[in-house]
């Protein structure tokens, strides 16, 4: 994407609603205006809140809430030159059940407070195959403390991958650390099974992944 896209996404960006772009200064100050506060004050009911994280172009955020309009959903990218899509696609078609916010993974503690989250939903992560990068790798085990903290005592998480790599990674930390596996499933679209949700939605990347026929893993959890 060339700079003069991204700075006419960024002003964009500005004047979408939907769409809060906080310093890391203010997030990790602790000033995040709608910390414990998304229910009351921005959503302004009480359904409940769907997290994405690093939701990309926002493919899944989109898909999720157009599904169930008595859900809230967040997504969060620390690029957002690329969920300028969803973000710009909620606003044309009305709906106000969809939030993204730039900022990093790591952060999201100064962005929910504790049990402040239903469901996580992780789609297409970077595997962080080398060693050196396991800190980087998103259900690693302090990722998982940290998304236990924010979730709610039923919370769950949900992992969709096209990294047979990361699904087994994942499936073994889980298993290893007692972790509770309510479904998983090695290729959605070969195995009968999936829920609707998984196979039904589709980002840009996992379209180019199936014109090569490269298998798509799914995994819900919940943290113990």
């Amino acid at each position: 994407m060339g700079s003069k896209n991204k700075l006419k996404r960024f002003k964009e960006n500005d004047t979408f609603e939907n769409v809060l772009q906080p310093t890391r200064e203010e997030v990790v100050s602790g000033n995040f205006q709608y910390k414990g506060k998304w229910n009351s004050e921005f959503f302004k009911n009480d359904n409940p809140i769907i997290v994405e994280l690093g939701c990309g172009k926002g493919e899944y955020t989109i898909g999720l809430a157009q599904r169930n309009p008595n859900a809230n959903y967040i997504g969060i990218d620390v690029k957002g030159a690329r969920f300028w899509r969803g973000a710009k696609t909620a606003v044309e078609s009305g709906m106000n059940n969809t939030a993204f916010v730039r900022t990093q993974i790591e952060l999201i503690e100064d962005i929910f407070a504790a049990h402040e989250v239903a469901e996580i939903w992780i789609t297409f992560p970077d595997p962080q195959i080398k060693y050196k990068r396991t800190k980087h790798r998103m259900t690693n085990s302090e990722f998982l403390k940290m998304y236990k903290r924010i979730l709610k005592p039923d919370g769950v998480v949900n992992l969709k991958t096209d990294s047979e790599f990361m699904h087994g990674y994942t499936l073994g930390l889980l298993h290893g650390e007692g972790h509770e596996v309510l479904y998983a499933n090695h290729n959605v679209y070969k195995n009968e099974g999936s829920p609707k949700e998984v196979t039904e939605i589709q980002t840009f990347y996992e379209n180019q992944y199936l014109e090569i026929n490269k298998a798509i893993t799914y995994i819900r959890f919940k943290i113990k």
